[in-house]
Parts: structure tokens; sequence; C-alpha cells
């Protein structure tokens, strides 16, 4: 039996992490010489691709120097935050990527808190130092300080570090003096991270993660706590409230390279995926069928967003999508409650109306594309935050936020954020830039990326995640803009659209049909 290592990688939004797990995947010789997989080869969806986000956490495991190592690619942004806490449970060690630039970032720290807090073994990685001013010792100390900051134990801060670039290949112990290839990065991970510990005693396995498949339906996937697996083993499956449902495994997988591999058994300590069982959760445990004990459920973050979605009745229904009735629109929401974790429906008295509380806006606008791509036809209410009461007061979610800016722009964003009731509390000057940190309420947050991107040329970087519930801070001025609205049915004229430039900015193109009452544009 080889040596397994299962480690986590965590990082903020873009600071490199599928890409590093590409070059870990080529150097481990997971594809012929002569294949090329493109880049960002796990954001295998074509959303995670386009807007370049990791969406739902992936699993590859590489074989090095005989040992496997089982990697799990994490989300980086905070709506797909129930899907870090859960991964993390398979791991034994986590990869902390950060920027040399950047530093520790928001997100980082969001994620980094939940792996201290699960005792796992942090390795620090410094990618991009290949950037022009950047400052690799100084990251290396914010690390230091945050990791101390989020309560780490003595041996947790006795971390190792490896610098190095992603891109370029490279990875080394000292920043100036770069390797030929990224294996001082993975001599770190056999050497640092532990072999999973195997306690005495009966099959144990949590369910921390699913996979859909139309063939044998749903799959759990979990990493084997102790005991074996074996194809045709009857177990029983241990819920959420202590009830017993008893099952019987039909195929087992574990992770090879990018794929699965079918085997007969699985020991413990190694991630694998269970075919056959019916009816259950993640956060259920995988027990012996005699003797089951279940394992401590998964905590998973509450929705703190709702949107209405509804049937297209607008007078093009019909003409884009092929699903358009309400029955289909609620199937696939229930398909979607399958394995998105942070999703939840709640019906109306309408029968064609439904509201989904997600994560935040990114969370359900991934939703809503990915559904309209499939060929739904729906409208979308406006986002809400979901107000909950508190000791008898009213309280709405609040978030903490880091905005990176141009100092000369920096005025404009501090008045935009405090118009939405966000409150400043630091601000530091980095170079000709400046990092601001704000507490704003979540409904303040919605639609304020676009209108900071505008405000500061593109320039400006935002990172937010959910804080706490407070006493809702008051009334936030809604759009200042007012609408252009069609007044007729038929199709958009080049002349007219010409002659009405000067009224405001149209979100309609020449030629293209329009019905009498349809918003076309903004002033």
């Amino acid at each position: 039996m080889a040596d397994i290592k299962n480690i986590a990688i965590i990082a903020h939004v873009d600071h490199g992490k599928t890409t590093l797990v590409d070059k870990i995947m080529y150097h481990c010789q997971l594809f012929r010489e002569n294949e090329n997989k493109g880049d960002l080869i796990l954001d295998n969806n074509d959303l995670e691709r386009e807007r370049g986000i990791t969406i739902t956490s992936k699993n590859v495991s590489v074989i090095y120097k005989d040992t496997k190592i089982n990697i799990i690619d994490t989300p980086g942004h905070a709506d797909f935050g129930g899907e870090v806490e859960r991964v993390l449970n398979m791991a034994d060690g986590v990869l902390l990527l950060v920027d040399a630039f950047e530093g520790p970032m928001p997100q980082t720290r969001f994620v980094l808190q939940k792996a201290i807090d699960l005792g796992l073994k942090p390795c620090v990685v410094i990618n991009k130092v290949d950037k022009e001013n950047c400052t690799p010792d100084e990251v290396h100390e914010a690390v230091f300080d945050l990791m101390f900051e989020l309560g780490a134990e003595e041996w947790q801060l006795d971390f190792p570090t490896v610098y190095g670039s992603a891109k370029h290949n490279w990875m080394s112990e000292d920043w100036q003096q770069p390797s030929e290839n990224i294996e001082p990065l993975l001599d770190m991970v056999i050497e640092h991270i532990p072999s999973p510990e195997i306690p005495e005693g009966n099959t144990q396995m949590l369910i921390t993660s699913l996979d859909y498949s139309s063939f044998t339906g749903r799959i759990a996937i979990g990493r084997l706590n102790r005991g074996e697996l074996k194809v045709g083993q009857n177990i029983s499956l241990v819920k959420r409230d202590k009830s017993i449902v008893k099952s019987r495994i039909k195929e087992l997988h574990t992770f090879e390279g990018l794929g699965r591999k079918k085997v007969d058994n699985v020991q413990a300590g190694d991630i694998c995926a269970i075919v056959g069982l019916e009816g259950f959760e993640i956060g259920d445990t995988i027990a012996d069928f005699e003797n089951p004990e279940g394992l401590k459920t998964i905590a998973i973050d509450e929705p703190t967003m709702s949107m209405l979605f509804t049937i297209n009745d607008s007078p093009f229904f019909g003409k884009d999508g092929k699903y358009v009735t309400s029955r289909h629109i609620k199937e696939r929401l229930t398909k979607e409650l399958e394995k998105n974790l942070a999703l939840r429906v709640e019906e109306t008295d309408s029968a064609d109306k439904f509201i989904v509380y997600g994560r935040g806006v990114l969370h359900l606008s991934v939703l809503i594309e990915t559904m309209r791509r499939e060929g739904y036809e729906l409208q979308i209410g406006q986002p809400q935050v979901i107000i909950k009461e508190i000791d008898g007061v009213k309280c709405e979610p609040v978030e903490d936020m880091t905005i990176d800016l141009p100092e000369s722009v920096s005025g404009k964003a501090i008045e935009m954020v405090s118009l939405r009731k966000g409150e400043m509390t630091s601000m530091e000057a980095k170079g000709e830039r400046m990092v601001c940190k704000f507490i704003v309420p979540s409904r303040g947050i919605i639609g304020l990326r676009n209108q900071l991107l505008t405000a500061t040329a593109g320039e400006a970087i935002m990172a937010h995640r959910f804080k706490e519930y407070q006493p809702i801070k008051g009334g936030i001025p809604e759009r200042q803009n007012g609408s252009l609205v069609s007044m007729e049915n038929g199709q958009a004229i080049p002349y007219s659209i010409d002659k009405l430039q000067d009224r405001g900015k149209f979100f309609i193109d020449p030629g293209e049909d329009i019905y009498e009452g349809q918003v076309i544009g903004e002033n």
C-alpha cells in the first residue's frame, strides 16, 4: 500500500491555485508528452473558464516518489464558502497559496481560519515572485502574523515555505534563486504533510461531497476514516438526526489523475466515490452494518440572499428556450438542490413562483446563467437580503469588505461605500495604492462592484465575506438613473436609435425585436 497524502489548496481568487495544480499534473506525467490539455484543466465547466473562478471543488490525484497525493482544489469566493468547509474535512494538511505582491487577502483568511480550527498542518507557497515590485519576505511575515491572529497552535506556526512562479513552472526555497521545476514544492508536501491517521475500529466515512450521474444517480464522495470498504458490502447510513438506514455498495471508485478508477476495495485514509446508496445527504456517515457509529456532522453556511424565480410570461415566451413551464423550472431547481448545498428553494402560494435562497449574488448568478445555457426561460426578481429577528430586533447580514485601489480615486470609492451605509475600519497606503477596509450591509454590496469599477476606471479590487447579523442600518439610496421604455411592438430601427443616442445608453441593438413596455436603456 503506497503512502497517501491528502492536501487541500487554499488561495484567494486569482492567486494562481488552479494553474499550480495544472503544473503539478504535468510534472507527475499525468498526460502523454504530445497531449495538450490547455490551461486551467480543473475549471472544466464553461462558466468557470469564462469567469476565471473555481466554483465547485475538484479532486485530482498524482503519484510522486511512490506516494499518492490527493489534491483537493477549493473555491476561493466567499459565495462558495459552503464548499470549502466540507472539503477540508477530507484533507490532512493545506497548501496556502499567496500572491507575492498582494499578500494574504480576506478570502485567504476565511478559509485559513477553517483549516486552523480543524487542526490541519499548513505549508505556504508564495507564488508570482516574478511580478514587479513584489515583496516575498514581507508577505511571509504577513502570513505568520495572520496565522498568529487566527489562533494557530505553535506547530502550525512552524510552517515550511517555498517561493516561485507556477506560471513559469518553478519553485524554490529561496526566491532569488529560481530552480528548474516544481519539485521543491512536492518534496515539501511529502516531508511535512502528515499521512492520514487511521484509528482502530469499524468502518467510518463522512460524506463530504456529492456527484450526480444520470446513469447511477447520486454518488457519495468522502474520505474513509477507518476500516475498509468493499464492493457488495452492506453498510449503515447514519443520518443527521441519528436515524439509521441500511444500504449496500454497488461500485467503488478511487481518484486517479483527473478521472476515477473502479476498484474492489478501499483502504482507510484514501478518498473514494461510492455508487449505489439511496437517500443520503452531505454530512451523513457511512458506518459498519452491525455496530454503526456516526461522525460529527458538518455545519453548512446559511444563505444570506434570496431571489424570486418565475416563468417567462413576456410576449417573447418560448422563443429562446425549450423549457418554459413552471414544472420544468421546479424540476431543475430540485435537481440543483441535490448537489448545491448552500441553496434553498421555497415554493410560494402561486404554482409558478419560487423563492431561491443563496450565499450571494455570485452564487445565484452562476445558477441563473447555467439554467439559461441549458435552455430554460425564466424571470428573475431583484436580489433581497434575508432579514432575521434576533432578541426582538430586526437584523441584516453585514460583511467585511476590502477594496484595493489607486490613491487618486480612493475618495470617490469611500464616498460610494459610505452612501451604502458602510463604515470604514482601516486604511493603509501600499505604494501608489490604498487598501481600505469596511463593514458594509450585504444589501449595500449588491451592484456595488460595477459602479466601483466604473468610478475607478477598472482599477479597484474588491473582496468581501459574511461577518455577522447586525441591527438594520437604515435606508440605502436606490438607483439614480431613469429607464428608457419602448412604446411599440416590432423591430428596433437604426435611424431611431441613432436619433435617441443623447437620451441615454441602449441595451438593444438595431434590428432586435422589442415589445411595448420593454426597458430598452437607461439615461
